[in-house]
């Protein structure tokens, strides 16, 4: 017995009492997506901790004393030094940083010097104006550009692909505020098939009261359709005026995404066997090209987000931009810096979730 076993004989292979400790594969996917959003916290909190430091940095940096803004040239010396010990300004560097990041995150930007009301209060009270705009705007851009843009790959090299580049190189070329000139000229003076600057007529904005800032959503809420009229005919023109130039980066990137997906082996091989042309570039080209499409429609959302300064400034738009350009003009650096860290922040929000679209859209990020 003991030779034959010497010999190499058969043996049973009994199972490891390890294995059976082995993870479930549903333990491991969840390890794996914790994992993943720790990853993507940490890399939100070092990104959102970098811009603290720039805002931070850019406070200091520039040739405007906070102090003079706040009490003004003529204030008395006790006055000006009262003030600057309530400032913080005394304070060494780093505990000036610490204290400005322990305000952040309370929601503290401070005081505005231009309208003495919190900057958070003033922020919440002209952003919805920025979204509503900016949100009509990349609507109308992605159903137009994204087909303009399948369009002009499809018949490349023809009066399609022609007239949807020289479409997009004057939504490069014209300069904004020229464009947004012309068309109160044309559309609203001439024609008046529009509504003035700003978001209601004057003779509205004293009996309408909006509750969520979004005054589309709230007359529709409220039933008051002359309202929502009104509103729909002030926002049209700023809106198409937005729209053409996001259309225009929108169907450009399209274009070129579909030029490189027509090229490849798969396509040709859905011809060849008989696939429909239509569901070859509307289903096959086109499902991935969405992947970085998302990157492309969610920088230009942010874009607009952020404030279309000159295009608000010429339609009289109290958004986002025209506050932060207003504040920047009369050195109120409270302001200027509280909008920069909720344009940051933005940014940093639509990241993350073209991040979470990229799992709905590719299979392969979700493995």
């Amino acid at each position: 017995m003991t030779g034959r076993a010497e010999q190499g004989g058969p043996e049973t292979v009994r199972p490891s009492r390890s294995g059976a400790r082995q993870a479930s594969p549903g333990r491991i996917r969840l390890k794996r997506a914790g994992m993943m959003a720790l990853r993507t916290l940490g890399s939100l909190a070092v990104t959102f901790l970098g811009l603290l430091i720039i805002t931070f940095l850019i406070g200091r940096v520039l040739p405007i004393d906070p102090v003079l803004a706040a009490v003004g040239d003529r204030a008395p010396a006790d006055v000006y030094d009262r003030v600057y010990h309530e400032m913080g300004l005394h304070l060494p560097l780093y505990q000036q940083f610490f204290d400005y990041v322990m305000r952040v995150f309370q929601g503290d930007f401070g005081t505005s010097v231009l309208t003495s009301r919190p900057v958070l209060d003033d922020i919440v009270r002209v952003f919805p104006a920025t979204l509503e705009l900016a949100t009509i705007a990349t609507i109308l851009g992605v159903l137009l550009g994204v087909p303009m843009g399948v369009l002009a790959a499809v018949h490349r090299g023809r009066w399609p692909d022609h007239c949807v580049r020289v479409l997009g190189l004057f939504g490069y070329s014209l300069p904004v505020f020229w464009l947004g000139l012309v068309g109160l000229l044309l559309f609203y003076m001439k024609l008046d098939w529009v509504g003035g600057p700003g978001r209601l007529d004057a003779a509205m904005e004293d009996f309408f009261e909006p509750v969520t800032g979004l005054i589309l959503v709230d007359a529709l809420l409220q039933g008051d359709m002359e309202v929502f009229r009104n509103a729909v005919s002030h926002i049209t023109l700023p809106a198409a005026l937005l729209a053409y130039f996001s259309l225009a980066y929108i169907a450009r990137m399209t274009r070129s995404f579909m030029l490189e997906q027509l090229a490849q082996e798969y396509v040709l091989t859905a011809r060849v066997k008989g696939v429909s042309e239509a569901r070859v570039i509307w289903r096959h080209a086109l499902g991935n090209v969405m992947v970085p499409l998302i990157t492309v429609i969610a920088l230009s959302y942010a874009h607009l987000l952020e404030g279309s300064v000159l295009t608000e400034t010429v339609f009289a738009w109290p958004g986002l931009g025209s506050y932060i350009t207003s504040s920047l003009l009369n050195a109120d650096m409270n302001a200027v810096l509280g909008g920069t860290i909720i344009v940051g922040g933005v940014f940093i929000g639509i990241n993350l979730l073209s991040d979470l679209l990229y799992r709905l859209f590719d299979p392969r990020a979700r493995r």
